[in-house]
């Protein structure tokens, strides 16, 4: 028997099986059917792990299925590929941006009105860098790699304390 740690997870967030179930992306009666300790998808254990800001494996309490084990590991190390793809295509936006604000700044000293298009650049750019990746990267970095996390969830993940908790699933489909 797999015994998991969603309800006490959740009870710990001070959470309701509703807030779980819209938190997740799941439905109510999925979130009931996990904690009663019927069985479940990688995919289903993924959407709860992420809500409660764990990773798959900490859901569990004990894993006695060694395929079950084998394929949450296996779970755990595409989660760490798509992260380290996703920091890496948010990282390039990030130096696309100083990248073309060095030269900004260089072609803005060479100007009588330069200080204008430094500042321009800079406070002005800097708003839409953050509205470019709110509407278009973040989203686009979701659906690509759904693993992963963007780097603020992240912070509010490692922020957010949790305690050791209990519940039971039988078994997990793939």
């Amino acid at each position: 028997m797999n015994k998991t740690r969603i309800t006490e997870l959740r009870q710990t967030q001070g959470w309701t099986q509703e807030r779980l179930a819209n938190e997740s992306g799941i439905g109510l009666r999925t979130v009931q059917r996990l904690e009663a300790g019927e069985d479940a998808s990688l995919e289903t254990l993924s959407l709860v792990a992420n809500a409660l800001r764990v990773q798959v494996r900490d859901l569990f309490s004990t894993i006695d299925d060694a395929a079950l084990s084998s394929r949450v590991d296996s779970l755990a190390d595409r989660a760490e590929e798509q992260q380290v793809a996703r920091d890496r295509i948010s990282g390039a936006w990030r130096w696309l941006y100083i990248g073309v604000g060095v030269v900004v700044t260089l072609i803005s000293f060479t100007f009588a009105q330069g200080m204008v298009l430094f500042l321009g650049y800079w406070v002005g750019g800097t708003m839409i860098l953050v509205a470019l990746r709110r509407l278009y990267l973040e989203p686009h970095l979701d659906a690509k790699y759904p693993l992963s996390r963007a780097t603020r969830s992240r912070r509010e993940r490692d922020v957010r304390p949790l305690a050791d908790q209990g519940g039971a699933i039988k078994g997990v489909t793939h």
